[in-house]
């Protein structure tokens, strides 16, 4: 996949994965990884700057004797998220129409 098209899509992965739960660092990086092609070093700034757009936020809880940084979801994130959710179904009715005339071209 393009690199930019990933980018554009990680905002996304994240706001999506951590509505279903609250997740730590690298159990959410693992969930990404399943989706997209990203290294664990990537996806750290891009939670440092939903963070800061006030979209995700922390909290810490022991496990193991350590302590473990969770993330998440804001009210904000969940509009965000359903914003780009709306956005991603009139792309893909563009897509499925790009595709389809593809098929039968």
């Amino acid at each position: 996949m393009d690199a930019q098209m990933k980018k554009g899509l990680l905002d996304v992965c994240v706001l999506s994965v951590l509505k279903r739960e609250d997740m730590y660092g690298y159990r959410l990086t693992q969930e990404i990884m399943d989706l997209l092609e990203i290294s664990e070093s990537s996806l750290y700034p891009v939670l440092r700057r939903l963070e800061s757009q006030n979209l995700l936020e922390t909290y810490s809880m022991e496990y193991s004797g350590r302590l473990r940084k969770y993330y998440r979801i804001t009210t904000e994130g969940i509009a965000r998220l359903n914003e780009s959710i709306e956005e991603l179904r009139d792309l893909r009715s563009v897509i499925d129409y790009i595709i389809g005339g593809a098929d039968n071209g």
